[in-house]
């Protein structure tokens, strides 16, 4: 694993002074301008995806940052409810209960497609760096319909398939996010065989090594959904915790149970029930408390 040490040294991944992106804002929808200069979140730079280097291949430049996707970029900035979600479960993964050790690589995933897992894994990497002490580094191992890059205004390619395929450095992948301390790697170009990459000896070795080089790094995996997707359950026994998505209308309690069995209890961190309708009470007393927060 020396070689992907080096690689990530050399991108400058393991130096936390120089880990952390140019600007925090978190990005603004393109009709919105207006609103962001106004807050407390400037808008970003306009993004530079990737550039050759000396060897001919692609690396991302440091610091890429763009436009969020408008649904994250307001569950982040205008919604009082879903950041406090977020904090919520950020306690349980940071606050185990006794005798269990914080989990250093999770993954999300779902049981079937369209459960809102990638929107949940950035919600959650967010709300993590936005912690005191941790990094947070998330990876998108959804190979076949990849999310995160685009969320984060970033580009899909390269990423995690070029590192797994046609070996190019881990350091030149990894890209920074507009949020401090946030990571991301993406997933690149859709492969014709996913289940191999990420079942490969290679895409183990990455779990290791990430997971064990940095004391306050915490790993999340974007996985595939579980009844879809073979390579699900292949990274499910390589990581320390799994957050299940489940949403409302989505997959059945049949199907939940199911997964919840296959994966076992003991390893599952939480269940987010994302897309839950709130009721006006709920409504008024969240944006109470979000008014409490700002205020006081």
């Amino acid at each position: 694993m020396g070689k992907l040490a080096d690689a990530l040294e050399k991108s400058g991944y393991g130096e936390y002074g120089t880990d952390r992106a140019a600007t925090t804002d978190k990005g603004s929808p393109p009709d919105r301008t207006d609103e962001v200069k106004a807050s407390p979140h400037p808008e970003p730079h306009q993004p530079t995806v990737s550039q050759a280097n000396k060897k001919g291949r692609t690396r991302r430049t440091k610091g890429d940052g763009g436009k969020w996707d408008e649904r994250l970029f307001k569950a982040v900035n205008r919604d009082s409810y879903l950041p406090e979600i977020f904090k919520t479960l950020r306690s349980r993964i940071l606050h185990p209960p006794d005798g269990v050790e914080v989990p250093k690589t999770i993954m999300v995933t779902s049981a079937i497609p369209k459960e809102g897992k990638s929107f949940v894994t950035a919600n959650l990497g967010i709300s993590l760096a936005q912690g005191l002490d941790q990094y947070a580094l998330l990876v998108d191992c959804d190979l076949r319909r990849p999310a995160l890059a685009s969320l984060f205004g970033l580009s899909t390619s390269p990423g995690l398939v070029d590192y797994l395929r046609d070996e190019s450095d881990l350091g030149d992948l990894i890209a920074k996010t507009s949020v401090d301390k946030l990571s991301l790697l993406p997933s690149g170009e859709t492969p014709v065989n996913p289940a191999e990459l990420l079942g490969s000896a290679r895409m183990e070795g990455v779990v290791k090594e990430l997971s064990s080089r940095y004391d306050d790094r915490i790993i999340i995996f974007d996985s595939p959904p579980f009844q879809v997707a073979s390579e699900a359950s292949v990274l499910a026994r390589r990581v320390d915790g799994i957050i299940l998505v489940v949403r409302e209308g989505g997959a059945g309690k049949p199907q939940v149970r199911m997964l919840m069995e296959t994966i076992g209890p003991d390893r599952i961190i939480g269940v987010v029930f994302n897309a839950y309708t709130t009721n006006v009470v709920e409504r008024s007393l969240m944006k109470g408390y979000g008014y409490y927060q700002q205020t006081y």
